[in-house]
């Protein structure tokens, strides 16, 4: 799956080219737009990029885990170097292994929450005189569908394309979408 972005400044031209992509059978999941007008969105009903996609929150948890689980491999280093025989021996080194692992991978996940992510900051500068992005998620097979839609919204500029969510977790979460409204 491929996520283009498109930029506008006007979120009527946002709206419209979402109810076109709606009408082409692009889910609500599939679609959302990156402003600093969060208000105004909810008012039109399109939808945001969600806060915690804002950050660098999962990028910098899994750099701090994998700092974590060197730190961890150290300390467990330590008590071979020790000589450490017996599980008594061994507890208070797996001990700290397992308390440097989870303090680096949160450590790095509250950095992650101060950090734009890097569509973030790709957009930043675009962000800050006025412009929405659109991001839509699509497969292989709809991407010149939505190409073709978008071209007719002469608001909105092609602005390059990047990596989606992947294609499990949208099923995943239409799924549930549909569990939630099956459910008294």
């Amino acid at each position: 799956m491929k996520r283009y972005y498109y930029l506008g400044n006007d979120l009527t031209a946002l709206e419209e080219a979402a109810v076109d992509l709606h009408e082409a059978g692009i889910s609500d999941l599939q679609i959302h737009v990156l402003s600093q007008q969060d208000a105004e969105l909810t008012k039109r009903h399109l939808h945001q990029v969600h806060p915690f996609a804002q950050r660098a929150i999962i990028q910098s948890g899994l750099a701090g885990a994998a700092i974590g689980a060197v730190l961890a491999a150290i300390a467990l280093l330590l008590g071979m170097a020790f000589n450490a025989s017996s599980a008594m021996e061994w507890l208070p080194f797996a001990v700290l292994a397992f308390i440097v692992f989870a303090f680096s991978t949160w450590e790095g996940g509250f950095y992650g929450i101060q950090v734009c992510s890097k569509e973030c900051k790709r957009f930043k500068e675009m962000l800050s005189t006025g412009h929405h992005v659109l991001l839509v998620d699509v497969d292989k097979q709809s991407a010149e569908r939505v190409r073709h839609i978008l071209a007719y919204h002469q608001a909105l500029v092609e602005a390059g394309e990047g990596e989606a969510r992947p294609a499990w977790l949208l099923a995943s979460q239409k799924n549930f979408q549909a569990f939630v409204k099956a459910m008294p």
